[in-house]
């Protein structure tokens, strides 16, 4: 059953993991897996290129009201692409449907968080349009949990831990004390959900007898070295399981990118 509905899908994530941990449900082996290059999603936001994603400053309502639209857009995704770990991965330990219901159900409760802060905006999720990238990669990396778990969660949601600390305090400054709170919980948790990431990363490369550090590097240059911009928050992505060479390889990553663009 598809659920497009935002309310009805973060019930029933936190509901799934409740009943999972109460041992009222099974892993499915027999069921083969199919594609699934539409998830379960309201018909709003209209989907656009990154570029056309509208960005407002924050010292306007309407600026923090679009930067709390874009990451409960995020959030939304998140559960989906949780879900779909779960779903799509199979033979698999049963602490990796643990840890992907787990993020499913905190992801879930974080949409709740800025639904909230939406509806103190006089906003809802689906009034501003947003991007697909997270989804995009999804569907990339649907048939292989190596790639899964390199390129979503250490790439594209390892992206936030950078930037959130960020958003924080321009809204402290803004005096948005109810976004931060929320903002707070969710990157603590990130850096959580970017660890179990990186954990399960490392073991489809000990599976396959691959050297992580740099099978990561050549993922990130043939999948996504347009994902690799900006500073990287260096503490939080150590506490998510990057290694200091990784993060050394990134910024140099990004170092290139940027001196490249500045000779264009």
């Amino acid at each position: 059953m598809r659920l497009n509905d935002p309310d009805q899908k973060t019930a029933a994530a936190r509901r799934l993991r409740r009943d999972w941990l109460d041992g009222r449900l099974a892993l499915d082996e027999a069921t083969p897996v199919v594609p699934l290059p539409i998830p379960g999603r309201p018909a709003r936001p209209q989907l656009v290129a990154p570029r056309e994603v509208p960005r407002r400053g924050l010292g306007s309502e309407e600026g923090r009201a679009a930067l709390v639209h874009a990451v409960a857009h995020i959030e939304f995704n998140a559960i989906n692409l949780a879900l779909d770990a779960v779903y799509r991965f199979r033979g698999l330990p049963r602490a990796f449907y643990d840890d992907w219901l787990r993020v499913a159900d905190e992801e879930a409760r974080h949409f709740t968080l800025l639904a909230g802060r939406l509806q103190a905006f006089g906003m809802r999720y689906g009034d501003l349009p947003a991007h697909n990238g997270l989804w995009e990669m999804a569907v990339r990396t649907a048939d292989d949990w190596l790639l899964r778990m390199a390129l979503v969660p250490r790439v594209l949601e390892a992206r936030g831990l950078d930037v959130t600390p960020g958003m924080i305090e321009r809204l402290r400054q803004a005096g948005d004390m109810e976004t931060v709170a929320a903002l707070e919980v969710i990157l603590r948790e990130e850096v959580g959900h970017v660890a179990i990431g990186s954990r399960w990363f490392a073991e489809a490369c000990a599976q396959r007898g691959l050297e992580p550090e740099a099978t990561f590097h050549e993922l990130i240059r043939e999948y996504a070295p347009g994902q690799v911009m900006g500073m990287l928050h260096r503490e939080a992505r150590l506490q998510a399981g990057f290694t200091a060479n990784e993060l050394d390889a990134l910024e140099a990553l990004a170092q290139e990118r940027r001196a490249a663009s500045g000779a264009e």
